[in-house]
């Protein structure tokens, strides 16, 4: 039995306490992959492969089943809010 996206999320929100936070399991529903986006505060002053780290460190035992992780966003609210505007203020053609 693989690991659902609810887990994912649990274990996510409880150690990096995210202001945003969007988990799709992309293996089709067998939760052996997932995509991850996150946002938040403890990332502040770290560095990006440091950030992927600590996603990794706070799916531990999750990461014991999942055989891909992608991590698309890992930022700050400070870089999130600043993507948001820059998004709002460039809309795709």
């Amino acid at each position: 039995m693989g690991v659902s996206k609810e887990q994912v999320e649990s274990s996510l929100n409880s150690k990096l306490n995210p202001s945003h936070l969007e988990v799709i399991d992309i293996s089709g529903g067998c939760g052996a992959s997932f995509s991850v986006e996150i946002v938040s505060e403890q990332f502040e002053g770290k560095r990006l492969l440091e950030r992927h780290r600590m996603v990794n460190a706070a799916l531990e035992e999750e990461m014991k089943e999942i055989h891909a992780l992608s991590v698309k966003k890992a930022v700050t609210p400070e870089q999130w809010k600043k993507q948001q505007e820059s998004n709002q203020s460039n809309p795709a053609a």
